[in-house]
């Protein structure tokens, strides 16, 4: 590790200066903590790493010590990419898979190779049941669905009887009660029949004499009457998210405030979902004709959707200030970009964006999943364009079509999920029906 070295590292971050401090200074400290432990030529060692771990948790707290073990990482990758020798912990990260929080807690431990052991990856369709899952998926991806849904719950049961190695060999009605008992509440046990319905159909195409496994008669309405309401945001309270997101700005992070503010008026005022938000690249805005391009997404359906002139100038501004830290301009690159990281924002890092907005808006509890969600912007934007066209006179059945267009649906019955009746709505449409109703009789000759 050379202190020039560092110097180009950091040159490739493109930091401003307070950044670049709180990246040099644990860099070359821990450079100098590894000289004094290294002999010349010799690699780094884990034990190396653990020591400065061991010293630096005994100083700092332990979500400081994941940050700068980040920074250093970060840096021993570069270097990797340079051609030096890989790092232990790139190994480690590689063999053991996991967050660097839960590989570092592991390595701060006396036994961290039994710390370790737990955060190694099953293998994919490992166990007993695992060909039998990956045949079936196979042929129905095959038939032209994605399956991504039941990949997953099917995913969930491989992992369990993985881990379960005691169960091997037991016949399939006992692998799903075990399953069942190991957690409780009616979504899971939605999840296990489902399951074995969907596995004892895969067996019965092998041998006919393996009957159909049921779902409970009613199990699903039951569910769904237990799930959460969507929250339906008020216009004050948009105006106080989009404030929040404003105002919403890090050290480290310049473009921040924009960023969240323009993917939350995508979610609010395009109605998009956060998978389509994340999905976006520049090749997918046209600012100069105010569209936005949605690639094949929910139902495999690709849509163009226009904008408003106030949502393209937010886009518009977003796309500047992105230009102005060096994001790359291909028409490729994510549209969402961190200069920090030099790399897009994936999913679960934009969702976890937005609910911070929310949380900062005192919308929803600073920890839990009580509260707003992201998605519930969309049923916002739903509520409130119904809103807009009452207001406006607007018959709103006749828009429907229009509207399950825009919001990428196959059909109206998709969207009516979305139609959920507010105190405002509510108030619009009577009123509607007062003044039609009075229009009525009077034209029969009755009082007004």
């Amino acid at each position: 590790m050379r202190s020039d070295d560092i110097d180009r590292f950091l040159e490739t971050l493109g930091l401003a200066a307070k950044s670049r401090y709180s990246y040099v200074t644990p860099l070359r400290a821990f450079r100098a903590f590894a000289l004094e432990r290294t002999r010349a030529g010799e690699a780094l060692s884990i034990r190396t790493v653990r020591a400065w771990l061991k010293r630096d948790a005994a100083r700092s707290p332990f979500g400081n010590v994941v940050h700068r073990a980040g920074i250093i990482v970060r840096y021993l990758d570069w270097q990797a990419a340079a051609g030096v020798a890989p790092h232990p912990l790139a190994a480690l990260k590689q063999h053991y898979g996991g967050r660097l929080m839960t590989i570092v807690r592991a390595l701060l431990q006396e036994d961290y190779r039994s710390a370790l052991e737990p955060l190694r990856p099953l293998p994919e369709w490992g166990s007993s049941l695992g060909p039998l899952m990956r045949e079936h998926i196979a042929r129905m991806q095959s038939l032209g669905y994605r399956y991504e849904v039941r990949t997953r719950e099917l995913q969930r049961f491989d992992r369990f009887l993985q881990r379960r190695p005691e169960l091997s060999g037991k016949a399939f009605p006992l692998l799903l009660e075990a399953w069942q008992n190991s957690r409780r509440g009616l979504r899971h046990r939605l999840l296990v029949q489902r399951s074995g319905r969907v596995l004892s159909q895969a067996m019965r195409r092998r041998d006919e004499t393996v009957p159909i496994l049921p779902i409970e008669m009613g199990l699903q309405r039951r569910v769904v009457r237990e799930e959460r309401k969507p929250h339906v945001y008020t216009e004050a309270e948009i105006v106080r998210l989009f404030e929040a997101a404003r105002t919403f700005r890090a050290r480290n992070a310049p473009l921040r405030p924009i960023l969240t503010y323009t993917m939350l008026a995508l979610a609010y005022c395009a109605g998009l979902r956060i998978g389509e938000i994340a999905a976006l690249t520049l090749r997918d805005v046209d600012t100069e004709h105010g569209i936005i391009e949605i690639r094949d997404t929910k139902f495999f359906k690709t849509r163009r959707l226009p904008l408003a002139p106030t949502v393209v100038a937010v886009v518009s501004r977003y796309l500047t200030a992105r230009h102005a830290v060096g994001a790359p301009s291909g028409p490729d690159a994510p549209l969402w970009w961190t200069p920090r990281r030099r790399k897009g924002y994936s999913y679960g890092e934009l969702d976890g964006l937005l609910t911070r907005v929310i949380r900062r808006a005192g919308l929803k509890p600073e920890r839990g999943c009580k509260g707003p969600r992201v998605h519930d912007l969309r049923h916002a934007f739903v509520a409130h364009r119904l809103l807009q066209w009452y207001r406006e006179g607007v018959e709103p059945q006749s828009r429907l079509p229009h509207l399950a267009t825009y919001l990428g649906h196959k059909d109206i019955v998709s969207t009516l999920v979305y139609l959920n009746i507010t105190p405002e709505l509510l108030q619009q449409a009577s009123e509607r029906y007062r003044l039609r109703g009075a229009q009525a009789l009077g034209a029969a000759g009755g009082r007004p």
